[in-house]
Protein backbone atom coordinates (compact mmCIF):
# COMPACT_ATOMS: atom_id res chain seq x y z
CA UNK A 1 0.00 0.00 0.00
CA UNK A 2 1.23 3.34 -1.08
CA UNK A 3 2.47 5.85 1.78
CA UNK A 4 0.63 9.15 2.57
CA UNK A 5 2.70 11.79 0.83
CA UNK A 6 3.29 14.15 4.39
CA UNK A 7 2.90 17.80 4.53
CA UNK A 8 4.50 20.52 6.36
CA UNK A 9 3.03 23.82 7.26
CA UNK A 10 5.95 26.72 6.58
CA UNK A 11 6.24 30.37 6.52
CA UNK A 12 7.00 31.67 3.22
CA UNK A 13 8.60 35.18 4.91
CA UNK A 14 10.72 33.45 8.05
CA UNK A 15 10.68 29.78 7.20
CA UNK A 16 9.03 28.73 10.76
CA UNK A 17 7.39 25.57 10.72
CA UNK A 18 4.04 24.70 11.82
CA UNK A 19 1.81 21.59 12.62
CA UNK A 20 -1.03 22.92 10.88
CA UNK A 21 -2.30 26.12 8.78
CA UNK A 22 -2.35 29.73 10.89
CA UNK A 23 -3.60 33.05 9.45
CA UNK A 24 -0.23 34.79 10.96
CA UNK A 25 3.28 33.60 11.76
CA UNK A 26 3.78 33.61 15.14
CA UNK A 27 7.56 33.86 14.65
CA UNK A 28 7.54 37.01 12.34
CA UNK A 29 4.10 38.31 13.07
CA UNK A 30 3.22 38.55 8.78
CA UNK A 31 -0.11 37.44 7.83
CA UNK A 32 -1.11 34.73 5.27
CA UNK A 33 2.36 33.32 4.76
CA UNK A 34 1.93 30.10 6.18
CA UNK A 35 1.43 27.78 3.10
CA UNK A 36 1.55 23.90 2.61
CA UNK A 37 4.16 21.86 1.53
CA UNK A 38 4.44 18.07 0.55
CA UNK A 39 7.27 15.98 1.61
CA UNK A 40 8.66 13.64 -0.16
CA UNK A 41 8.19 9.93 1.32
CA UNK A 42 10.86 8.43 2.31
CA UNK A 43 13.23 10.16 0.22
CA UNK A 44 14.54 12.09 2.17
CA UNK A 45 15.73 9.69 5.03
CA UNK A 46 17.61 8.13 2.41
CA UNK A 47 20.24 10.77 2.13
CA UNK A 48 22.86 11.39 4.14
CA UNK A 49 22.41 13.71 7.49
CA UNK A 50 25.98 13.37 9.05
CA UNK A 51 25.22 17.04 9.79
CA UNK A 52 26.63 20.24 7.94
CA UNK A 53 29.57 20.08 9.10
CA UNK A 54 30.57 16.73 7.02
CA UNK A 55 32.96 15.30 10.45
CA UNK A 56 32.17 11.37 11.89
CA UNK A 57 30.21 11.01 14.70
CA UNK A 58 32.96 10.22 17.10
CA UNK A 59 33.92 12.10 20.70
CA UNK A 60 37.31 14.10 20.68
CA UNK A 61 38.69 16.52 22.82
CA UNK A 62 39.18 19.75 22.20
CA UNK A 63 42.58 19.91 22.71
CA UNK A 64 43.36 17.26 20.19
CA UNK A 65 41.76 18.71 17.34
CA UNK A 66 44.26 19.84 14.93
CA UNK A 67 44.68 23.46 14.58
CA UNK A 68 46.69 24.03 11.41
CA UNK A 69 44.81 26.60 9.14
CA UNK A 70 44.51 26.02 5.43
CA UNK A 71 46.06 28.68 2.94
CA UNK A 72 43.16 31.50 1.91
CA UNK A 73 42.61 31.57 -2.00
CA UNK A 74 42.86 35.11 -2.98
CA UNK A 75 39.79 36.44 -4.81
CA UNK A 76 41.76 39.12 -6.69
CA UNK A 77 40.06 41.84 -5.38
CA UNK A 78 41.54 43.21 -2.50
CA UNK A 79 38.13 44.79 -1.19
CA UNK A 80 36.67 41.59 -1.68
CA UNK A 81 38.93 39.57 0.39
CA UNK A 82 39.01 42.51 3.21
CA UNK A 83 35.12 41.46 3.84
CA UNK A 84 35.64 37.73 3.52
CA UNK A 85 38.45 37.76 6.85
CA UNK A 86 41.78 37.57 4.24
CA UNK A 87 40.50 35.53 1.60
CA UNK A 88 38.35 31.96 0.83
CA UNK A 89 38.80 29.85 3.06
CA UNK A 90 38.67 25.98 2.33
CA UNK A 91 35.37 24.24 2.38
CA UNK A 92 33.15 27.46 3.17
CA UNK A 93 30.30 28.28 1.82
CA UNK A 94 29.24 32.33 1.35
CA UNK A 95 25.94 33.92 0.74
CA UNK A 96 25.90 36.94 -1.46
CA UNK A 97 22.90 38.64 -1.73
CA UNK A 98 21.89 42.14 -3.12
CA UNK A 99 19.23 44.01 -5.49
CA UNK A 100 18.89 43.06 -9.40
CA UNK A 101 21.56 44.93 -11.03
CA UNK A 102 23.97 45.79 -8.16
CA UNK A 103 26.74 43.33 -9.76
CA UNK A 104 26.73 39.98 -7.87
CA UNK A 105 27.33 38.09 -10.86
CA UNK A 106 29.58 40.47 -11.95
CA UNK A 107 31.80 40.85 -8.95
CA UNK A 108 31.82 36.63 -8.38
CA UNK A 109 33.09 36.26 -12.19
CA UNK A 110 35.75 38.70 -11.85
CA UNK A 111 36.88 37.12 -8.68
CA UNK A 112 36.57 33.24 -10.09
CA UNK A 113 38.82 34.62 -13.07
CA UNK A 114 41.21 35.54 -11.31
CA UNK A 115 41.23 31.94 -9.47
CA UNK A 116 40.99 30.19 -12.49
CA UNK A 117 44.46 31.16 -13.24
CA UNK A 118 45.83 28.97 -10.27
CA UNK A 119 42.90 26.47 -9.20
CA UNK A 120 39.80 24.45 -11.16
CA UNK A 121 36.73 26.57 -10.46
CA UNK A 122 33.53 26.10 -12.01
CA UNK A 123 30.63 28.48 -12.40
CA UNK A 124 27.12 26.50 -12.06
CA UNK A 125 24.28 28.90 -13.61
CA UNK A 126 20.66 28.07 -13.44
CA UNK A 127 19.53 31.90 -14.50
CA UNK A 128 21.60 32.89 -17.22
CA UNK A 129 22.61 31.41 -20.60
CA UNK A 130 26.18 30.29 -20.98
CA UNK A 131 26.12 32.31 -23.81
CA UNK A 132 24.96 35.55 -21.79
CA UNK A 133 27.88 34.86 -19.41
CA UNK A 134 30.57 34.40 -21.93
CA UNK A 135 29.42 37.90 -23.24
CA UNK A 136 29.56 39.88 -20.03
CA UNK A 137 33.32 38.11 -19.41
CA UNK A 138 34.11 39.17 -22.85
CA UNK A 139 32.98 42.92 -22.14
CA UNK A 140 34.65 42.98 -19.31
CA UNK A 141 38.00 41.94 -20.76
CA UNK A 142 38.38 38.24 -18.63
CA UNK A 143 40.64 35.58 -19.18
CA UNK A 144 38.11 32.83 -19.73
CA UNK A 145 40.36 29.80 -20.91
CA UNK A 146 40.40 28.24 -17.26
CA UNK A 147 36.70 29.06 -16.52
CA UNK A 148 34.45 25.59 -16.64
CA UNK A 149 30.63 26.02 -16.70
CA UNK A 150 27.86 24.38 -16.21
CA UNK A 151 23.86 25.10 -16.38
CA UNK A 152 22.31 22.85 -14.24
CA UNK A 153 19.47 23.30 -11.24
CA UNK A 154 19.28 19.96 -9.69
CA UNK A 155 22.07 19.49 -7.23
CA UNK A 156 22.40 16.17 -7.03
CA UNK A 157 23.48 16.58 -10.72
CA UNK A 158 25.67 19.23 -9.48
CA UNK A 159 27.37 16.75 -7.19
CA UNK A 160 28.21 14.35 -9.47
CA UNK A 161 29.94 16.57 -12.15
CA UNK A 162 31.94 18.26 -9.31
CA UNK A 163 33.00 14.57 -8.26
CA UNK A 164 34.31 14.18 -11.58
CA UNK A 165 35.39 17.86 -12.52
CA UNK A 166 37.30 18.17 -8.50
CA UNK A 167 36.89 21.96 -8.66
CA UNK A 168 38.51 23.94 -6.23
CA UNK A 169 35.83 26.91 -6.14
CA UNK A 170 32.25 26.76 -6.76
CA UNK A 171 29.80 29.18 -7.85
CA UNK A 172 26.33 28.58 -7.89
CA UNK A 173 24.18 31.57 -9.26
CA UNK A 174 21.43 31.37 -7.60
CA UNK A 175 20.41 29.46 -4.71
CA UNK A 176 17.05 30.24 -5.43
CA UNK A 177 16.35 28.28 -8.20
CA UNK A 178 18.07 25.14 -7.66
CA UNK A 179 16.00 22.03 -6.61
CA UNK A 180 16.58 18.48 -4.94
CA UNK A 181 14.92 15.58 -5.36
CA UNK A 182 14.19 15.33 -1.46
CA UNK A 183 11.86 17.83 -1.76
CA UNK A 184 8.26 17.74 -4.13
CA UNK A 185 7.58 21.56 -3.78
CA UNK A 186 8.94 23.84 -6.53
CA UNK A 187 12.22 25.21 -7.00
CA UNK A 188 11.78 28.56 -5.03
CA UNK A 189 10.30 27.43 -2.33
CA UNK A 190 10.96 27.62 1.01
CA UNK A 191 11.68 23.84 1.89
CA UNK A 192 13.43 23.84 -1.82
CA UNK A 193 15.97 26.84 -1.16
CA UNK A 194 16.51 25.29 2.43
CA UNK A 195 16.89 21.86 1.40
CA UNK A 196 19.20 22.63 -1.60
CA UNK A 197 21.57 24.92 0.33
CA UNK A 198 21.90 22.30 2.98
CA UNK A 199 23.12 19.36 0.91
CA UNK A 200 25.42 21.91 -1.24
CA UNK A 201 26.59 22.50 2.52
CA UNK A 202 27.00 18.93 3.36
CA UNK A 203 29.13 18.33 0.42
CA UNK A 204 31.29 21.48 0.97
CA UNK A 205 32.72 20.62 4.33
CA UNK A 206 33.46 16.78 3.40
CA UNK A 207 35.18 17.89 -0.02
CA UNK A 208 36.80 20.83 1.36
CA UNK A 209 35.52 22.44 -1.62
CA UNK A 210 34.47 26.63 -1.53
CA UNK A 211 31.34 27.35 -2.41
CA UNK A 212 29.55 30.74 -3.18
CA UNK A 213 25.65 31.04 -3.39
CA UNK A 214 23.95 33.46 -5.35
CA UNK A 215 20.88 35.06 -3.37
CA UNK A 216 18.13 37.13 -4.18
CA UNK A 217 16.56 39.45 -2.00
CA UNK A 218 12.81 40.74 -1.20
CA UNK A 219 11.43 44.07 -1.76
CA UNK A 220 12.92 45.65 1.78
CA UNK A 221 16.59 44.79 0.72
CA UNK A 222 16.53 41.47 3.40
CA UNK A 223 17.80 37.92 1.52
CA UNK A 224 15.01 36.00 0.36
CA UNK A 225 14.26 32.66 1.75
CA UNK A 226 14.00 30.84 5.22
CA UNK A 227 15.96 32.33 8.10
CA UNK A 228 17.60 28.82 8.13
CA UNK A 229 19.51 29.81 5.27
CA UNK A 230 22.04 32.08 6.85
CA UNK A 231 22.27 29.59 9.42
CA UNK A 232 23.64 26.92 7.39
CA UNK A 233 26.45 29.19 5.76
CA UNK A 234 29.91 30.45 6.81
CA UNK A 235 29.43 33.43 5.82
CA UNK A 236 26.94 36.19 4.25
CA UNK A 237 27.62 39.51 2.45
CA UNK A 238 25.06 41.93 0.76
CA UNK A 239 26.54 44.04 -2.29
CA UNK A 240 24.38 47.39 -2.41
CA UNK A 241 24.27 50.60 -4.45
CA UNK A 242 25.14 54.28 -2.33
CA UNK A 243 23.32 57.06 -3.48
CA UNK A 244 25.50 57.80 -6.17
CA UNK A 245 24.53 54.78 -8.26
CA UNK A 246 28.57 54.73 -9.56
CA UNK A 247 29.45 53.33 -6.06
CA UNK A 248 28.58 49.87 -4.44
CA UNK A 249 29.46 48.75 -0.76
CA UNK A 250 29.96 45.02 -0.30
CA UNK A 251 29.10 44.62 3.38
CA UNK A 252 29.65 41.18 6.14
CA UNK A 253 26.22 40.34 8.01
CA UNK A 254 27.75 37.28 9.27
CA UNK A 255 31.00 35.42 9.18
CA UNK A 256 32.77 32.33 10.69
CA UNK A 257 36.25 33.51 10.04
CA UNK A 258 36.63 37.30 9.86
CA UNK A 259 34.79 40.58 11.00
CA UNK A 260 31.25 41.09 11.11
CA UNK A 261 30.29 44.85 9.65
CA UNK A 262 33.69 44.41 7.33
CA UNK A 263 32.82 46.89 4.59
CA UNK A 264 34.86 46.82 0.87
CA UNK A 265 33.99 49.64 -1.99
CA UNK A 266 33.70 49.49 -5.42
CA UNK A 267 33.33 51.36 -8.43
CA UNK A 268 30.85 50.53 -11.45
CA UNK A 269 32.65 51.01 -14.25
CA UNK A 270 32.49 49.68 -18.27
CA UNK A 271 35.25 47.25 -16.96
CA UNK A 272 33.65 45.55 -14.34
CA UNK A 273 33.66 46.62 -10.44
CA UNK A 274 37.20 48.33 -9.79
CA UNK A 275 38.50 48.69 -6.01
CA UNK A 276 38.40 51.99 -4.32
CA UNK A 277 40.87 52.10 -2.38
CA UNK A 278 40.38 55.48 -0.50
CA UNK A 279 36.63 55.48 0.67
CA UNK A 280 37.34 58.20 2.39
CA UNK A 281 37.63 60.54 -0.27
CA UNK A 282 33.99 58.83 -1.69
CA UNK A 283 32.25 60.00 0.93
CA UNK A 284 33.48 63.39 1.95
CA UNK A 285 32.88 64.83 -1.51
CA UNK A 286 31.27 68.05 -0.10
CA UNK A 287 29.51 70.86 -1.37
CA UNK A 288 31.66 73.93 -2.74
CA UNK A 289 30.47 76.59 0.16
CA UNK A 290 29.75 75.65 3.52
CA UNK A 291 26.08 75.47 4.92
CA UNK A 292 25.33 74.92 8.70
CA UNK A 293 24.42 71.70 10.26
CA UNK A 294 26.95 69.66 8.07
CA UNK A 295 29.78 68.07 10.49
CA UNK A 296 32.39 65.15 9.61
CA UNK A 297 32.84 62.39 11.77
CA UNK A 298 34.99 59.30 11.79
CA UNK A 299 33.35 55.76 11.80
CA UNK A 300 34.95 52.28 12.56
CA UNK A 301 33.70 49.80 10.01
CA UNK A 302 35.06 46.18 10.34
CA UNK A 303 39.05 46.87 10.19
CA UNK A 304 39.60 50.41 8.97
CA UNK A 305 38.45 53.93 10.19
CA UNK A 306 36.16 55.67 7.50
CA UNK A 307 35.32 59.48 7.63
CA UNK A 308 31.59 60.64 6.40
CA UNK A 309 29.58 63.81 6.65
CA UNK A 310 26.58 63.89 8.73
CA UNK A 311 23.92 66.74 7.85
CA UNK A 312 21.04 68.18 10.28
CA UNK A 313 18.40 70.32 9.46
CA UNK A 314 16.49 72.01 12.86
CA UNK A 315 13.38 74.01 10.97
CA UNK A 316 10.57 75.46 12.25
CA UNK A 317 7.30 73.55 12.72
CA UNK A 318 3.99 74.04 10.64
CA UNK A 319 2.37 71.95 12.76
CA UNK A 320 1.14 70.98 16.03
CA UNK A 321 3.29 67.97 15.83
CA UNK A 322 7.17 68.11 15.19
CA UNK A 323 8.85 65.44 13.13
CA UNK A 324 12.07 63.91 13.99
CA UNK A 325 13.39 61.90 10.99
CA UNK A 326 16.73 60.27 10.35
CA UNK A 327 18.10 58.48 7.33
CA UNK A 328 21.13 56.22 7.78
CA UNK A 329 20.96 56.76 11.75
CA UNK A 330 19.36 55.16 14.50
CA UNK A 331 15.77 57.44 14.84
CA UNK A 332 15.37 56.66 18.23
CA UNK A 333 19.41 57.46 18.85
CA UNK A 334 18.35 60.93 17.59
CA UNK A 335 15.43 61.31 19.71
CA UNK A 336 17.66 60.25 22.94
CA UNK A 337 20.37 63.08 21.53
CA UNK A 338 17.95 65.66 21.81
CA UNK A 339 16.65 64.87 24.83
CA UNK A 340 19.82 64.91 26.43
CA UNK A 341 20.83 68.27 24.69
CA UNK A 342 18.03 69.56 26.13
CA UNK A 343 18.17 68.70 29.57
CA UNK A 344 22.17 68.89 30.13
CA UNK A 345 22.93 71.46 26.98
CA UNK A 346 20.20 73.96 27.57
CA UNK A 347 19.14 73.71 23.90
CA UNK A 348 15.12 73.29 23.65
CA UNK A 349 14.46 72.29 20.56
CA UNK A 350 10.83 70.80 21.36
CA UNK A 351 9.02 72.89 19.05
CA UNK A 352 11.19 72.44 15.59
CA UNK A 353 11.40 69.62 13.25
CA UNK A 354 14.83 68.29 13.23
CA UNK A 355 16.09 66.16 10.13
CA UNK A 356 19.60 64.12 10.31
CA UNK A 357 21.18 62.62 6.98
CA UNK A 358 24.48 60.32 6.40
CA UNK A 359 25.60 61.83 3.80
CA UNK A 360 26.38 58.75 0.69
CA UNK A 361 23.81 56.16 1.61
CA UNK A 362 25.87 54.93 4.41
CA UNK A 363 24.40 53.10 7.50
CA UNK A 364 25.63 53.89 10.86
CA UNK A 365 25.35 51.15 13.82
CA UNK A 366 27.96 52.26 16.18
CA UNK A 367 27.56 55.54 18.86
CA UNK A 368 30.58 57.12 18.14
CA UNK A 369 28.07 59.51 16.05
CA UNK A 370 26.70 60.67 18.83
CA UNK A 371 28.69 64.00 19.16
CA UNK A 372 28.15 64.67 16.07
CA UNK A 373 25.11 64.63 15.63
CA UNK A 374 24.30 66.77 18.09
CA UNK A 375 27.12 69.36 16.83
CA UNK A 376 24.88 69.06 13.75
CA UNK A 377 22.39 70.19 15.34
CA UNK A 378 23.54 72.95 16.97
CA UNK A 379 25.31 74.26 14.03
CA UNK A 380 22.00 73.93 12.01
CA UNK A 381 19.85 75.50 14.94
CA UNK A 382 22.26 78.87 15.42
CA UNK A 383 22.55 78.85 11.97
CA UNK A 384 26.43 78.71 12.10
CA UNK A 385 28.75 77.00 10.12
CA UNK A 386 31.40 74.71 11.21
CA UNK A 387 35.14 75.27 9.37
CA UNK A 388 35.84 72.25 7.08
CA UNK A 389 38.75 71.45 8.58
CA UNK A 390 36.98 70.20 11.75
CA UNK A 391 35.94 66.59 12.93
CA UNK A 392 33.46 65.30 15.90
CA UNK A 393 33.76 61.88 17.33
CA UNK A 394 32.29 60.95 20.60
CA UNK A 395 29.67 58.63 22.52
CA UNK A 396 27.32 60.64 24.68
CA UNK A 397 25.42 59.33 27.48
CA UNK A 398 22.47 60.17 28.80
CA UNK A 399 24.27 62.33 31.97
CA UNK A 400 25.72 64.37 29.36
CA UNK A 401 28.88 62.88 29.56
CA UNK A 402 31.38 62.72 26.54
CA UNK A 403 32.55 58.83 26.84
CA UNK A 404 35.15 56.97 24.77
CA UNK A 405 35.12 54.99 21.85
CA UNK A 406 37.21 52.24 20.41
CA UNK A 407 40.42 52.75 18.18
CA UNK A 408 40.56 56.47 18.73
CA UNK A 409 43.98 57.28 17.74
CA UNK A 410 43.51 55.12 14.65
CA UNK A 411 40.47 57.37 13.67
CA UNK A 412 42.59 61.33 14.29
CA UNK A 413 45.39 59.80 11.99
CA UNK A 414 42.69 58.97 9.57
CA UNK A 415 41.46 62.51 10.06
CA UNK A 416 44.56 64.37 9.44
CA UNK A 417 45.88 61.88 6.55
CA UNK A 418 42.79 63.49 4.96
CA UNK A 419 43.90 67.48 5.65
CA UNK A 420 41.76 67.36 8.91
CA UNK A 421 43.68 70.64 11.27
CA UNK A 422 41.18 69.96 14.70
CA UNK A 423 39.35 67.08 16.24
CA UNK A 424 36.76 67.49 19.08
CA UNK A 425 36.68 63.68 20.90
CA UNK A 426 36.38 62.15 24.11
CA UNK A 427 39.14 63.53 26.73
CA UNK A 428 39.50 59.30 27.16
CA UNK A 429 40.30 59.59 23.85
CA UNK A 430 43.26 62.08 23.85
CA UNK A 431 46.68 60.57 22.79
CA UNK A 432 49.52 60.68 24.98
CA UNK A 433 51.65 61.95 21.52
CA UNK A 434 50.79 64.41 19.36
CA UNK A 435 48.87 64.09 16.13
CA UNK A 436 51.04 65.84 13.57
CA UNK A 437 48.91 68.86 11.80
CA UNK A 438 46.19 68.51 14.07
CA UNK A 439 45.07 70.02 16.88
CA UNK A 440 42.86 67.95 19.86
CA UNK A 441 40.12 69.43 21.59
CA UNK A 442 39.63 66.59 24.54
CA UNK A 443 36.26 67.01 26.06
CA UNK A 444 34.64 65.19 29.10
CA UNK A 445 30.76 66.52 28.72
CA UNK A 446 28.02 68.43 26.51
CA UNK A 447 28.91 71.63 28.29
CA UNK A 448 32.89 71.56 27.26
CA UNK A 449 32.10 70.30 23.77
CA UNK A 450 29.51 73.44 23.16
CA UNK A 451 32.24 75.57 24.48
CA UNK A 452 35.05 74.23 22.19
CA UNK A 453 32.26 74.63 19.43
CA UNK A 454 32.25 78.29 20.12
CA UNK A 455 36.01 78.75 19.99
CA UNK A 456 36.39 76.83 16.36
Amino acid sequence: MAKKPKSAFVCTACGADYAGWSGQCNQCGEWNTIKEIKLGAGKAAARDNSGYAGARSEVRLLSEVNLAQAERISTGLTEFDRVLGGGIVTGSVVLIGGAPGAGKSTILLQAIAHIAERLPVLYVSGEESLQQIAERAQRLGLKTAGIKMLAETSVQQICQVLDEELPKVVIIDSIQVMYTADSDSAPGSVSQVRESASYLTQYAKRSGVSFFMVGHVTKDQSLAGPMTLSHIVDAQVVLSSTDDSRFRVLRADKNRFGSVGELGFFAMESSGLKEVKNPSAMFLSRAEKPSPGSVVTVLWEGTRPLLVEIQALVTESQYGNPRRLAVGLDQNRLAMLLAVLSRHGGIFTGNDEIYANVVGGIKVSETSTDLAIMVGVVSSLRDRIIPYDTVFFGEVGLNGEIRPVANGHARLNEAAKHGFKRAVIPKSNKPKDPVKNLEIHAVSNIQEALAALSDL
